[in-house]
């Protein structure tokens, strides 16, 4: 299994110096293609999460390197199984116990402040083109990082870092900072009618 990863990689990675010799030749430019954004999904609707992984998808196609870091999340899910067939052109990383966070613990902030400070670090080394912060605005709203925390680890990313920020109640600092926000509105949801998340859908 390890050797195949390792094949599997490999080709991945002459793929993308292929596609990036490609654009650089018919273009003028590399794969980034100017200084990199701040994107918001944020409100009561169903997803947030869902329009970045497009954009992670979009990103995987240009020939971006991607990194995906999850806040308050630790159960396997679809899109977890989906981003690692990538290969090593997404790069996924979670903290979290897994649970839905009503009373923060002492475990919920550590966990949440570790990846914070990780993901501040790989989005000033400049390694990827698109750095997706996933639930970082509950994050922020349930107090495991404070905002001003979230805004330094965005304010230093590399200039050609694309940032795309996930969750509810995204701070109005971080609105203000934003290039794009985008809010999700619930209109109808059918989990109303009592229909329990599902594999595939949910998640």
């Amino acid at each position: 299994m390890g050797s195949e990863n390792q094949r599997y990689c490999a080709i991945k990675e002459l793929r993308l110096r292929q596609m990036n010799s490609n654009k650089t030749s018919s273009k003028g430019n590399n794969v980034c293609h100017g200084p990199g954004l701040v994107q918001v999904y944020t409100g009561n609707g169903k997803g947030k999460t869902t329009a970045a992984l497009g954009l992670c998808l979009r990103a995987v196609g240009a020939g971006w390197r991607v990194l995906v870091v999850q806040f308050m999340k630790g159960q396997d899910t679809s899109e977890l199984a989906a981003l690692q067939m990538l290969g090593c052109q997404v790069e996924t990383r979670r903290y979290g116990a897994g649970r839905l966070v009503r009373k923060p613990t002492l475990e919920d902030r550590a966990a949440a402040r570790l990846g914070l400070s990780e993901a501040a670090v790989l989005l000033k080394c400049g390694d990827f083109q698109l750095v997706v912060l996933d639930e970082a605005n509950m994050a922020v709203h349930h107090q495991l990082f404070s905002i001003d925390e979230l805004l330094a680890a965005v304010d230093g990313r590399a200039a050609h870092t694309e940032v795309a920020i996930t969750g509810r109640n995204a701070h109005p600092q971080l609105l203000a900072k934003a290039d794009l926000v985008t809010e999700m509105r619930e209109v109808k949801h059918y989990y109303k009618k009592g229909v329990a998340a599902r594999t595939g859908a949910e998640f």
